[in-house]
């Protein structure tokens, strides 16, 4: 008998939904945007925070091949990162809501926190007291002891945590090293700043609101004493304001567009900045009207991070919308910031970077095929694919072809009712697998879809969600068996296809009314493993659960009416005009069968139609045959392939409201 009962696995009422990447077992180059860096002088390391939800290690001494290792356990984007305790732990914030404490120097992922509510989008690093602060779009500030994160194992889980609510989502967070100010940029526009004790069970205390920006706080910097803090908005204006007056001192007008990212030198003495405007300027704070273009980006700017040299920073990595890392040399930058300038026709002082580290392509655009099982891609570098749901594997790379060119070439006359959505956010195809239609999808055979199915399978219908999910789930032991209606256990049907093992999987649970997401990922591979075991026996949704631990599997026949008429002149005796109704997954070939056999072969038996009227032996060996000779079915006048489903001829030849109308006459043979 089983120990697993069907109320022991799913959750119940509550949306789950399951979700698969198309991607390689290892992604070198980041695939999309990088929102975040972070630089390791003592290792000469850089890390990178991925829209493709993806850190990655790079040796920045090594400028053939400077990947070293990528940090995998975010399902969003990663939106922003810091190392902390001389490099040695990092905190990663992600829009899948969590928090995740690395050790950097190893890349493994030590614990996750999930305290927010919806995307973190900001961190910082207090690094004399080794606080760090967390914020995001639920409005909520935390404050965290990183050395007590770093201890914490499976038995040790417990944190203490400090919290202060802000009115609107939180975008930006400064902290002075000595961990005595916060102070953070949200929507409504204005800075908050905050009188922090370390890690003071009564949290953050507000003591002022500095207002004069007329749009969100993207940016912040506070320096060291905490009496000063410059601030980056996307109206455009750096702002330096004095704590102690609670005022802005001093307002620059430098960028033609949102500004999103800011640094500031040791003295405070100059600031430098980057936005959507993709340049990069070095401003004095002391005299604002002397400042110089460093470099121009060719995408909108995300974060910088500089690079300390000798005596000053001597160069800086440059993150932007791009996938792409760039690092751009300061040397001299000091002395050639001048009052003399013209923001339009100004030149940058450099234009070729020190060093690069390439990204690679995001896929931007795609369109799923009408057999519901192959996507086009159309990437940044205009480079076409064609990929395989089912098997979750890329078929073939097309080049610099006409995306629009392929989509005709590849359009066949097949309706598949959709089964799945498609997700390009991270840059690469995420695909979701929702209760509400991922059953909907039946096919009378796959062999078409690219897969050669066990001669025992060949003429059965088959589900592609059930199917596909076996295959993702294909590690997971519940899924070896199933259980019968007698409540034995029996061993399961062989798999038709595979997914790379590699394959990362999320099921992803909302909560009941409260609008939290609970996210639980790993690899296909990995289901075998007991820790994944234990959590899927809790975490697979009831409704898959349903088809892989007991099979229960039933198949929904959507029925679909329609008329058959003979056509006119056709040459045969008018029948009634009857209103039938089948499976939508019937055959063209099947409604000729019948018109032959319940039409035709009547006639003849009846006398009304002369000619070919004692062969019926040879009728009854082969009716499909001789049916095809005899009959052609039509629908607006369109002769139909014999191996068209009803519901293609609905979807693509009838194209009205109302029941579906059909014509049947002789063939002249």
């Amino acid at each position: 008998m089983s120990s697993l009962g069907r109320g022991s696995v799913g959750q119940g009422k509550k949306k789950v939904q399951i979700s698969f990447i198309i991607r390689d077992e290892v992604e070198k180059y980041n695939r999309s945007g990088v929102n975040a860096i972070q630089h390791d002088p003592d290792l000469k390391r850089l890390y990178s925070a991925g829209r493709d939800s993806i850190i990655r290690i790079w040796d920045t001494r090594t400028k053939k091949d400077p990947y070293l290792k990528s940090m995998e356990h975010h399902i969003d984007w990663v939106n922003d990162i810091v190392l902390c305790c001389r490099g040695r732990i990092m905190l990663s914030a992600s829009s899948d809501s969590t928090i995740k404490v690395w050790n950097a120097h190893e890349g493994t992922c030590m614990a996750t926190l999930r305290p927010h509510r919806d995307y973190v989008k900001c961190l910082a690093y207090a690094k004399d007291v080794e606080v760090v602060a967390s914020a995001g779009l639920d409005k909520t500030i935390y404050l965290w002891d990183v050395e007590e994160l770093a201890a914490l194992t499976s038995t040790n889980n417990n944190v203490k945590e400090s919290k202060v609510h802000e009115k609107s989502s939180i975008y930006s967070l400064a902290i002075n090293p000595p961990g005595t100010i916060l102070a953070c940029g949200s929507t409504e526009k204005a800075v908050g700043v905050y009188s922090v004790g370390v890690m003071d069970t009564r949290g953050p205390q507000d003591i002022m609101r500095l207002k004069g920006h007329t749009d969100n706080v993207r940016a912040l910097v506070l320096n060291r004493d905490g009496t000063q803090c410059l601030s980056g908005s996307s109206d455009g204006t750096i702002r330096l304001w004095s704590l102690g007056q609670q005022r802005c001192v001093a307002t620059y007008r430098v960028h033609d567009d949102s500004v999103w990212a800011l640094q500031a030198n040791e003295s405070f003495t100059t600031v430098y900045s980057g936005g959507r405007d993709r340049r990069v300027w070095a401003t004095d704070l002391l005299n604002p009207d002397y400042r110089t273009l460093i470099c121009e980006e060719k995408s909108p700017i995300l974060k910088l991070e500089l690079v300390k040299g000798d005596t000053d920073y001597d160069s800086m990595w440059v993150a932007t919308t791009d996938s792409t890392i760039k690092n751009w040399s300061l040397k001299n930058i000091q002395k050639r910031l001048s009052g003399e300038y013209d923001n339009e026709n100004i030149k940058p002082v450099y234009t070729q970077p020190n060093s690069t580290i390439k990204g690679g392509s995001s896929i931007r655009q795609y369109h799923v095929l009408n057999d519901k099982c192959h996507i086009l891609t159309k990437d940044t570098e205009n480079n076409v694919a064609l990929w395989n749901v089912l098997s979750a594997r890329l078929i073939e790379n097309l080049g610099k072809v006409s995306f629009e060119e392929e989509i005709k070439k590849r359009f066949k006359m097949v309706h598949v009712p959709h089964w799945f959505t498609v997700d390009l956010k991270i840059g690469l195809l995420t695909i979701h697998l929702d209760e509400s239609d991922v059953f909907s999808a039946w096919v009378s055979s796959i062999r078409d879809l690219g897969i050669n199915p066990p001669s025992e399978w060949e003429d059965c219908k088959i589900n592609l969600g059930q199917q596909l999910l076996r295959a993702l789930f294909e590690h997971w032991p519940k899924s070896h068996m199933y259980e019968n209606q007698d409540g034995m256990r029996e061993m399961a049907d062989p798999l038709l296809f595979s997914v790379p093992e590699h394959t990362p999987i999320l099921i992803n649970t909302c909560d009941d009314g409260h609008g939290r997401a609970h996210f639980h990922p790993f690899l296909c591979r990995d289901a075998d493993k007991e820790t994944q075991q234990k959590c899927l026996n809790e975490e697979v949704p009831s409704w898959a659960a349903e088809v892989l631990a007991h099979k229960n599997m039933s198949q929904t026949v959507t029925k679909i009416a329609f008329f058959l008429l003979q056509y006119p002149n056709s040459g045969i005796k008018t029948a009634p005009k009857d209103r039938l109704s089948a499976s939508d997954m019937i055959q063209v070939r099947k409604v000729i069968e019948h018109v032959y056999e319940k039409v035709l072969r009547q006639g003849v038996e009846n006398g009304h139609q002369s000619g070919e009227s004692g062969d019926h032996e040879k009728e009854a060996q082969d009716i499909s045959k001789l049916a095809a000779e005899k009959v052609e079915l039509l629908c607006n006048d369109q002769v139909l392939d014999a191996n068209m489903d009803l519901r293609t001829v609905k979807h693509f030849i009838w194209k009205q409201s109302g029941d579906l109308t059909l014509h049947y006459r002789l063939l002249n043979r």
